[in-house]
């Protein structure tokens, strides 16, 4: 069922890498279950450089930028989404270097919140985010040298998205499409309806030799590998509806059945991605439940 993962850790922190052609790395020291070895920063060009994702609220990630980049100029800073291991540090850095915050607009959920994900929505947003510049979909940053195209990606956040570096084949995809996990689609922040739609537009573009990642290593044949993300999300979805079809349950119970063996320390984030399909699911008019949809809610086939 699963995409051929790579979960190869791709180097330590704090260092900037060469990782392809005018592009290099560096890692911040914030390792998880959801970010595995840290959030990567990635730097483009040299001299004028535009740096990407400079990662959480951390001042020696911050630090370890500067330094690796002493006596170059960073001219740019691109943001892909309002994660707080993604964004903050772009405000640090941007009082740092003047240079100005483009991408992503301010966070804002995929729906309303509930009174009782107001609390985890707040734990991973970062509300302060306040770009110079919004993107559009398909619109373009000249940025010294480089060129940059916004490609429009909700699903995993509803403002999400990633840098096309024109005429490289290199993609900047955020959380969008990582190589070494599937990404979190976590309801209100999330949703699964979009984040599919995305993931097909992207199977339909021509000529992308690689993705960079917010996290990991970079995914080498990005349209064979998002086919198989497509198809796993889709097998998640035909697994609700199989086990609603013996009956009407709960997620906990979903998620004991679909995700054998997983770790008790993953089964939070299991249990919102099955909830982000039930959502679509509702939407579609294939499931249903009384009240209004949450994690407790029992579904049921319509």
């Amino acid at each position: 069922m699963d995409p051929d993962f790579d979960r190869s850790a791709p180097a330590q922190s704090g260092i900037l890498l060469d990782v392809a052609p005018g592009i290099r790395r560096i890692i911040a020291n914030n390792p998880s279950p959801f970010t595995f070895t840290g959030t990567c920063t990635y730097v483009v060009g040299a001299g004028d450089v535009t740096v990407i994702d400079p990662g959480p609220e951390d001042l020696n990630h911050i630090e370890a930028i500067l330094d690796c980049l002493d006596g170059e100029r960073i001219g740019t800073i691109l943001v892909t989404h309002t994660h707080r291991d993604h964004s903050p540090g772009a405000r640090l850095l941007a009082e740092r270097t003047g240079a100005p915050i483009l991408g992503c607009s301010p966070h804002r959920a995929s729906r309303p919140a509930l009174e009782n994900e107001t609390k985890r929505l707040d734990a991973s947003a970062d509300t302060e985010h306040a770009p110079a510049r919004i993107l559009a979909d398909g619109e373009i940053v000249e940025a010294s040298e480089h060129r940059f195209r916004a490609i429009e990606t909700p699903g995993h956040t509803a403002n999400h998205l990633m840098f096309e570096l024109i005429g490289t084949g290199m993609v900047f995809s955020g959380d969008h499409v990582m190589a070494w996990s599937t990404t979190i689609v976590a309801p209100p922040d999330g949703a699964m309806g979009p984040y599919m739609e995305s993931l097909e537009r992207l199977i339909e573009r021509e000529g992308d030799r690689a993705f960079w990642p917010g996290h990991g290593g970079p995914v080498a044949d990005p349209k064979r590998f998002t086919r198989a993300l497509l198809n796993h999300r889709r097998q998640r979805e035909t697994q609700v509806l199989d086990f609603l079809a013996k009956g009407p349950a709960a997620i906990p119970a979903m998620v004991e059945a679909n995700y054998p063996g997983l770790s008790p320390n993953l089964k939070g984030a299991a249990a919102l991605s099955v909830f982000a399909h039930v959502e679509d699911l509702i939407g579609k008019g294939a499931i249903a439940c009384d009240g209004a949809p949450s994690l407790e809610s029992t579904y049921r086939l319509t």
